[in-house]
């Protein structure tokens, strides 16, 4: 039972050897097609290289021996690696635009400011005509003239000169809420 043992162990090694020289063979017969479609998804030489590398060793694992079948497979396999290459980065700078965000988050002081200006800005708005106040609400939640004619029913071509009215009368009340 021993030699048979020993017999069974060197053909399982000759069999890896082959087996490792036919992935080689094969490695070398599509490293450039597979590196050449990554690169065209992910526009850089180090990226596609990085594609195909995981590609070969997904193949190695996936085709042990039969790397005929793992033609197509590896070409296939490399425009999807790629793709999934490109949506990760896009993750990660959505990630790194939220963390940035986040981490310009205003001061709790000028958030108070913030709150205090408002606070103001609606005390004099009060204090003007109705049709000034909400002409110049409207017009800064980005609704058109047509829109702030309709809403009013004012003609579209008064809209304009009852926004300039409304700011100049709304400059005159912060001045004298701020000088008061």
């Amino acid at each position: 039972m021993g030699l048979q043992t020993r017999h069974d162990e060197r053909l399982e090694c000759s069999d890896a050897r082959s087996g490792l020289a036919g992935f080689e063979a094969f490695f070398r017969d599509h490293y450039r097609v597979v590196v050449r479609l990554a690169q065209t998804v992910v526009g850089d030489l180090q990226g596609a290289q990085d594609v195909a590398q995981e590609v070969f060793l997904a193949a190695y694992r996936r085709f042990p021996g039969d790397y005929e079948q793992a033609a197509g497979w590896v070409r296939v396999a490399a425009v999807h690696t790629a793709l999934n290459v490109l949506r990760g980065e896009r993750r990660r700078d959505k990630r790194e635009l939220q963390v940035q965000a986040v981490s310009s988050l205003p001061s709790a002081e000028d958030t108070v400011i913030e709150r205090e200006a408002r606070a103001e800005l609606r005390r004099v708005l009060r204090r003007l005509p109705r049709r000034s106040a909400a002409a110049l609400v409207m017009r800064h939640c980005g609704m058109s003239y047509v829109e702030i004619a309709e809403a009013l029913g004012v003609r579209v071509g008064n809209v304009g000169t009852l926004l300039r009215r409304a700011e100049s009368a709304l400059r005159k009340e912060m001045d004298r809420e701020t000088h008061s």
